[in-house]
């Protein structure tokens, strides 16, 4: 994983609606969210979700158990000043996913846009694939988006690996069922066009 330092820099030298991965309204995860059909007062964790918008479309949406995890202090706390009161109840954690110690089966639903691409060794997601079985419950569903096949072949200066949606799977293996796969076309504030593909997965085992 890079170094933490790296995206501290990031989120210091350019706004939150600068990066190239910024979304006004992340209505494609939104939508895909609500398709799990999950409650409102599931546990819910956003990886990599630094100054996303999507923590502020789930409360919107009346989701109220939500925690959002980055590597960037000064990413969540962009998040963080952005939602004011109405994040009092969210929580703010700051660490490396390949790395941090997730509470057992706290979570119905785990979501990632950005975050499992940039993972180049083998190792690395092979610790993130540990982090999801952990910390998602059974049955508890799992939606990652990465660079498609036809997307970009490096973000923010650094490398990462695209997936097609059985490719992306395949990294998390049998105990995860594949429901469904979408791609997106993304506008970075650029201007330019990045293709994502969106996987769905329930978790089957503990």
């Amino acid at each position: 994983m890079q170094s933490r330092n790296h995206w501290e820099q990031v989120y210091r030298t350019k706004g939150a609606t600068s990066v190239s991965w910024f979304q006004e309204h992340a209505r494609q995860s939104m939508e895909l969210i609500r398709q799990t059909g999950v409650g409102r007062d599931a546990g819910i964790i956003d990886v990599g979700g630094g100054a996303s918008t999507l923590v502020d479309d789930l409360l919107a949406d009346g989701y109220s158990n939500l925690a959002v995890l980055d590597l960037s202090e000064a990413a969540l706390a962009t998040a963080r000043e952005r939602i004011g009161q109405r994040g009092s109840g969210v929580s703010w954690l700051v660490g490396d996913i390949t790395e941090v110690d997730l509470p057992r089966h706290a979570y119905a639903l785990w979501h990632d846009r950005a975050v499992f691409h940039f993972l180049t060794a083998p190792e690395e997601r092979e610790a993130y694939v540990r982090a999801v079985l952990r910390a998602v419950k059974p049955g508890g569903h799992v939606i990652v988006a990465t660079f498609a096949e036809d997307g970009p072949q490096t973000c923010s200066g650094l490398p990462v690996v695209r997936y097609s949606a059985d490719c992306l799977h395949a990294q998390f293996g049998t105990p995860f069922t594949l429901l469904r796969h979408e791609r997106e076309e993304h506008h970075t504030p650029a201007g330019a066009v990045q293709k994502f593909i969106y996987c769905m997965c329930r978790k089957e085992s503990n």
